[in-house]
Parts: structure tokens; C-alpha cells; sequence
């Protein structure tokens, strides 16, 4: 019923957009509202004829509030309302007039969307990593223009089919998974399976857009995951310890690859008495000083004869024997 209200209202609306133009500009056509992931756009086709020189006006309404003004004299073919005051769980139409000059056509109402039950929703984003030969499928919602998937669509769940890329006939579907991340097991050892996920919400009829096909290769064994844990967990605490070693023990491992050089105590006695001029450095040997007294002679000759020591008169006694 409300159904039939509505399209008989739209069909009061064109009539009469239809009766002003005739005598005027002619109004835009094919006038839609959309919505993508949350947003809302309104989408028009110029009026039959000529359209040179012709821009645009654009507004949107919600069921509870007037039209608010968002395009004013643009030249494209479609006005976007997301960054205004959109609620995912509103109820909202559009409409649009031409322009050119002074003239302006009637306006043009749009469809009726309610936003969580007629939003498109795009496709997700699935990757797959390898464990042995079981595959694990991790997913990835779509960006909505307002709100997040899981807050507007709170029970919304996965359908996943995956098949074997040699044998497309054999396809397995893995329906109502709320998890993003799902193991597929039982899979054959080297082999290429493919895999492709949509979302099913509890508030649209219409569920999300495929996404794209994804193909991966299992493994030849199946690897228990506590081994890469276990790897994992020694290789960090080596390095932590390594760490910890360094900083704590860093000055006797700095002591020990480079060594203080440590002189001898005479080497160091040599180094100070060198000559700082000279470039090689000479150990001088110490001196030792006696001290030395000078005394004149003052005797005469004949006192030196009376002495009885030595003469230096030669002895003539035996010359002549």
C-alpha cells in the first residue's frame, strides 16, 4: 500500500514538472537516488534537447526534516549528500532543476531510500595464508561512508565457497560464519584451491557483492603451528638476553676488545726525561758527580831537595867506576 502512495505521488510530481516545462525550460530526467557502502548520491540526466549553458540544483529531505540545499549551480550530472547529516538508518529523497539564465525548470523528485535497507554493499577484501595443507581465509569488510559494517548490520555473516581450481564442478559453501577468519581442512596436499566470499545481513535483502577470487596452493605436510610459536619465542628471547648482556657487561666488553695499554713505570721515567723536541725517545743513563779539590805548589826548588822523597838529581856516585 505505502508503495503504490509513493509512486503515485512521483507520477503527481512529473506530471506536473512536465506541465511547467512545456512552457519553459525542460526539467532533468531520469532522476535516481543511490546509494553505495553508506553513501548517497543523487544522479540525473540532462532535459531532452539542447544543453548548452545549463546548470544544476540539487537538494535532499529526510522523512523528518525539509530539503536542505547542497549543489547550487553545478554543471555535472549528480550532487553527493554523504558529507552532510546522513544517519545509516535514515529514510531520504532528492530532487533537481535546471538552469540557464533566468530560466529555471520545475524540480524533479527522486525515489525514496531507506539507507541500512538499500545501501549496496561492496565486495570484502579475503586474503589467504598457507598452513600445511589446510588454507585459512581472513576477511576484511567494506568501508562504509558512515558507521562500520559490523555496527550498522550487527548479525551480518559470511558465505564462503572455495573450490579446487582443477575441478570447478566440485564447489564447497561454508554458510552463516560471523568469524572473519575461517580454516578450510580436508584439502588435498599441492594443490591450487580458490576461494570467494559475500556478506549476508539480517536488514538488506540484497547481500554484498562478490568478492574477487582469490587462489592459493596448500602445503605438502601439515605443520603443527606450536612449532613456528616455539621458533618464534626462542629467536626473541635470544635477542633479548643478547640485549640485556650488552647493556649490563658493555664496559667489560669494551675493556676487553680494546685494552688499556699499560707502560712499565722506567719506560714512563724514560718518557719524561726525553728531549719533547726529539722524535725518538733515548733512555739517558743517570750521572754520578764526585766532587773534585785543586791545590797550588808553592815550593822552591831547594825545599823540594831537602825532602827525602823523590830527587830529581841523577845519581853520580857510580859514573866514572
Amino acid at each position: 500500500m505505502a508503495a503504490s502512495v509513493c509512486a503515485f505521488i512521483l507520477a503527481l510530481y512529473a506530471l506536473r514538472g512536465s506541465a511547467a516545462g512545456s512552457g519553459g525550460l525542460s526539467a532533468p530526467t531520469k532522476v535516481r537516488l543511490t546509494s553505495y557502502n553508506m553513501d548517497l548520491v543523487l544522479r540525473w540526466d540532462p532535459p531532452d534537447g539542447t544543453t548548452d549553458g545549463l546548470t544544476y540544483t540539487a537538494e535532499y529531505r529526510s522523512s523528518a526534516t525539509g530539503y536542505n540545499n547542497v549543489c547550487t549551480n553545478t554543471s555535472a550530472l549528480e550532487c553527493e549528500f554523504t558529507s552532510s547529516s546522513i544517519t545509516v538508518h535514515g529514510s531520504y529523497t532528492g530532487r533537481v532543476r535546471a538552469h540557464r539564465g533566468a530560466e529555471k525548470s520545475s524540480w524533479v523528485e527522486s525515489n525514496v531510500i531507506d539507507m541500512d535497507r538499500q545501501t549496496f554493499i561492496g565486495p570484502p577484501n579475503v586474503t589467504l595464508h598457507v598452513i600445511g595443507t589446510s588454507l585459512e581465509v581472513s576477511i576484511k569488510d567494506p568501508v562504509f561512508k558512515h558507521s562500520e559494517l559490523r555496527e550498522t548490520y550487527t548479525s551480518a555473516t559470511y558465505n564462503i565457497t572455495y573450490w579446487k581450481s582443477s575441478s570447478k564442478e566440485e564447489v564447497n559453501t561454508i554458510s552463516d560464519m560471523m568469524q572473519d577468519r575461517v580454516v578450510l581442512s580436508n584439502l588435498d596436499a599441492m594443490s591450487e584451491y580458490c576461494v570467494q566470499v559475500q556478506i549476508i545481513t539480517n536488514m538488506n535483502p540484497r547481500p554484498s557483492e562478490y568478492s574477487d577470487v582469490v587462489c592459493e596452493r596448500t602445503g605438502d605436510v601439515d605443520a603443527a603451528p606450536w612449532v613456528a610459536a616455539v621458533v618464534a619465542f626462542v629467536v626473541m628471547a635470544a635477542v633479548v638476553a643478547l640485549v640485556v648482556t650488552l647493556v649490563v657487561y658493555w664496559t667489560r666488553i669494551s675493556k676487553f676488545l680494546c685494552p688499556e695499554v699499560v707502560l712499565p713505570p722506567h719506560f714512563k721515567e724514560s718518557l719524561l726525561l726525553n728531549d719533547p723536541n726529539s722524535i725518538y725517545p733515548v733512555s739517558l743513563p743517570s750521572e754520578h758527580c764526585d766532587q773534585v779539590s785543586i791545590i797550588a805548589d808553592h815550593r822552591t826548588e831547594e825545599e823540594e831537595e831537602e825532602e827525602g822523597g823523590c830527587s830529581t838529581q841523577p845519581d853520580t856516585s857510580q859514573e866514572g867506576g
